[in-house]
């Protein structure tokens, strides 16, 4: 077993700005939308901590972009490109996590830092919904909402507010749900909190070839 320089800085302060804000995100969201049963701060203040946070996600994420574009980081995202072992992989990785890990299986996934194998398939799968659909469509419709007045003619081409809103809602919920379940699988390493100290330091363990 030997120590790899796995998450450089830039990624991870973009992955801790990232956290932060979609946890503000989600908090200031349920305030709008349940506001009367929801008191924490009053609704202007839910609105502008809400937008301002929204566009400082955005900023992270055209730094995540141009940061995976222009560096060797984005073959991370890309291991594996035949669709039939991708998809071998995804289900080997899901039976592990469902039952394999509750019997004390080995994990089927090894990284290879050096081949640019950091995420086991289901990850790296997930993080490309994420970072590339989900987290795009939400933030395009976060800022129609934003300023409905200035994109009318773009919300009305999209069929209306109801339709915007809706994008938006749904796509909050798949964030709330992913929160907690990304937290929990990152818990899985050989230690607990391993691969939390990792994503602070940039350092983690990795397997020996022989082993």
């Amino acid at each position: 077993m030997h120590r790899v320089y796995l998450h450089p800085l830039a990624l991870r302060i973009w992955h801790w700005t990232n956290a932060i804000g979609f946890i503000l995100l989600v908090l200031t969201g349920l305030q709008i939308r349940y506001v009367g049963v929801i008191n924490l701060v009053s609704f202007r203040t839910a609105v502008l901590v809400h937008a301002w946070i929204g566009f400082v996600v955005t900023a992270n994420f055209f730094l995540w972009l141009f940061f995976h574009l222009f560096t060797d980081q984005g073959r991370n995202y890309f291991a594996e490109l035949n669709p039939v072992k991708l998809f071998q992989g995804c289900w080997r990785q899901l039976v592990y996590y469902s039952s394999g890990i509750f019997k004390g299986a080995p994990n089927p996934f090894r990284q290879n830092i050096a081949k640019h194998i950091k995420f086991n398939p289901l990850q790296g799968l997930t993080y490309q919904m994420v970072m590339l659909a989900f987290l795009p469509l939400q933030i395009v419709t976060g800022i129609l909402l934003w300023d409905l007045a200035g994109f009318a003619p773009i919300v009305q081409f999209l069929g209306g507010v109801r339709v915007i809103d809706t994008v938006h809602v749904l796509i909050f919920i798949v964030f709330v749900l992913y929160i907690p379940l990304h937290a929990y699988l990152a818990m899985l390493g050989r230690t607990t909190f391993e691969h939390y100290k990792a994503m602070l330091t940039g350092w983690e363990d990795e397997d020996d070839p022989a082993e």
